[in-house]
């Protein structure tokens, strides 16, 4: 076992290294860049239209405990796993030396990784954006109170609700918002190895894309919008698409924090966790019968 897991590990390092001079890794960073900075300039300039500072963590929770910023930026994903199922030079090298369970397996490590990588570059972003007008404490800021009392967040669609203020500190948000957005992200790009392997890169691309618009048809304000729903009806909804949409799963807000029916943060883990596991063992399943196709490599 131990064995197993050394070796999906240098699988890991070998896709990362292929990172090095890959014009499509630094262009999927240089846009989650150019994303954090245009979903925080908002949030940026109310503070310094109010001269309040923020706290350094704020930016990020409050665009990211938005469903719609947690779309846009798993979508960037889809750019830096182009090249699933991570077919190289050396990949005949791997298949020579462990089965194919333990290869993928070793994908698997590397979309974890590479995910969290990620999330964690858009968290940093985040927080460099504001850094001139930031604080470090754990208390929320003066911004953080207009925002959520005040009702002008609403009004500049900035998701700084007061439950969010009354029932945690910053580095808590923060930690579950980046938890949530990381399982969100595994899921999506987990269903997109899957499917990759199991029916070509065509299906996985589409599975992704099933996913994320089912996801933002579920949103319960579109619904609500769309199909005219009154308050009774509209509620329901939200509860009803709270336990059924992935994306409301990921989003903070729409989680039962005393006082609803929507789930609760661990029902959330243990409901990713399981669907994790679920693409995980399909992925073992899918490549068995998976047809490794390798072009020769010509010298002039």
């Amino acid at each position: 076992m131990c064995k197993r897991f050394r070796q999906a590990g240098a699988v890991a390092r070998y896709n990362f290294r292929q990172w090095k001079g890959n014009p499509r890794i630094l262009i999927t960073f240089l846009l989650a860049f150019i994303l954090c900075f245009l979903l925080t300039d908002k949030a940026v300039g109310f503070a310094r239209e109010h001269e309040t500072a923020m706290q350094v963590l704020e930016p990020f929770i409050w665009t990211f405990g938005d469903s719609n910023s947690l779309l846009l930026s798993s979508l960037l994903l889809l750019l830096l796993f182009a090249d699933m199922p991570f077919l190289s030079p050396g990949t005949p090298f791997f298949l020579m030396r462990m089965d194919r369970k333990t290869w993928i397996l070793g994908q698997l490590l590397y979309t974890a990784l590479a995910a969290a990588l990620y999330l964690l570059f858009i968290l940093a972003a985040t927080s460099l954006v504001c850094m001139t007008d930031a604080f470090s404490g754990n208390l929320w800021s003066k911004t953080a109170a207009i925002l959520g009392y005040s009702g002008e967040g609403e009004a500049i669609a900035l998701p700084a609700l007061v439950k969010t203020l009354e029932m945690s500190r910053p580095y808590e948000c923060a930690a579950t918002i980046f938890l949530l957005m990381l399982l969100y992200t595994l899921a999506l790009v987990f269903l997109m190895l899957f499917f990759t392997i199991w029916k070509g890169q065509a299906a996985g691309v589409a599975s992704v894309f099933v996913f994320t618009v089912a996801g933002f048809l579920l949103n319960p304000e579109n619904l609500r919008d769309l199909l005219r729903l009154p308050e009774e009806l509209a509620y329901k909804a939200r509860v009803w698409v709270g336990w059924l949409s992935p994306l409301n799963q990921a989003t903070y807000h729409m989680h039962n924090f005393g006082y609803d029916r929507l789930p609760r943060l661990w029902q959330t883990y243990l409901i990713f966790g399981g669907l994790l596991l679920a693409l995980a063992l399909l992925s073992l399943w899918a490549i068995r019968r998976y047809s490794f196709q390798f072009r020769g490599t010509e010298n002039g």
